[in-house]
């Protein structure tokens, strides 16, 4: 049985970017769409769900930011890799705090887009590491590899696929610190392209979405010179 192309769906108001992103991504086995802006966008996945959003930051109206920041607090979860034409870190920054998985500068080559698009699904694949076990209870959290979900105390929980990949690589070593470093290896990738900076701006937001203190952390804790460490014991 042939594999499903994977869906991407392009949100950029450049036309003549939508088209070249089209057929290059198309020609590399991806099923393309492409959309304007966030209203085009939002026809287009009430009608076939995409499993990835390419998503331009500098768009008139509702811009990038926006659309990421709503689409996460209307809980949806598909990955996102966001396009920027700002060269300035604090812009990235500010897109994975609104939930992005990934970016992209512009100016770009399609082929750094597919790379970078191959790195978010291998993290969200059933090819990963972490899915040989099904799932895991620590805690008050059980995390579901396979379903790709996260309950606390029996209820759902609403994470990014970033989020749940940190989360994931906590979970495999709990009790254990790890390294922002490792982190990025075990969460990401080897060739992933993220600073420590990002990594502590996405712990933020996991703790966040566990519903974990962040003054006073009792289950993603920091550990001061290392990096941090996901409690092992029922301390929910």
């Amino acid at each position: 049985m042939t594999a499903r192309p994977i869906s991407i769906l392009v949100v950029d108001d450049d036309f003549e970017l939508r088209g070249l992103l089209q057929r290059f991504l198309g020609e590399h086995g991806f099923h393309v769409r492409t959309a304007d802006g966030g209203a085009a966008m939002d026809q287009a996945m009430r009608r076939d769900p995409p499993d990835l959003l390419v998503l331009d930051l500098m768009m008139p109206g509702e811009d990038g930011l926006a659309i990421c920041r709503r689409l996460r607090a209307e809980g949806e979860t598909l990955p996102i890799v966001m396009l920027t034409a700002k060269g300035d870190p604090v812009d990235r920054i500010i897109g994975l705090e609104m939930g992005a998985d990934d970016y992209l500068a512009k100016p770009f080559t399609p082929r750094e887009l597919v790379a970078r698009i191959a790195a978010v699904m291998r993290r969200l694949g059933p090819d990963r590491a972490m899915l040989r076990d099904e799932a895991l209870s620590i805690g008050p959290f059980r995390i579901d590899f396979a379903a790709h979900s996260v309950s606390r105390d029996g209820q759902p929980l609403v994470l990014s696929s970033r989020e749940f990949a940190l989360l994931g690589a906590l979970a495999r070593s709990p009790g254990r610190p790890l390294t922002r470093a490792q982190l990025i290896e075990r969460a990401m990738g080897r060739d992933a392209e993220v600073t420590d900076r990002a990594i502590d701006v996405q712990i933020g937001r996991l703790r966040k979405a566990l519903g974990d203190d962040p003054q006073a952390p009792r289950h993603i804790r920091t550990v001061w010179g290392v990096g941090y460490v996901l409690a092992a014991g029922d301390e929910g």
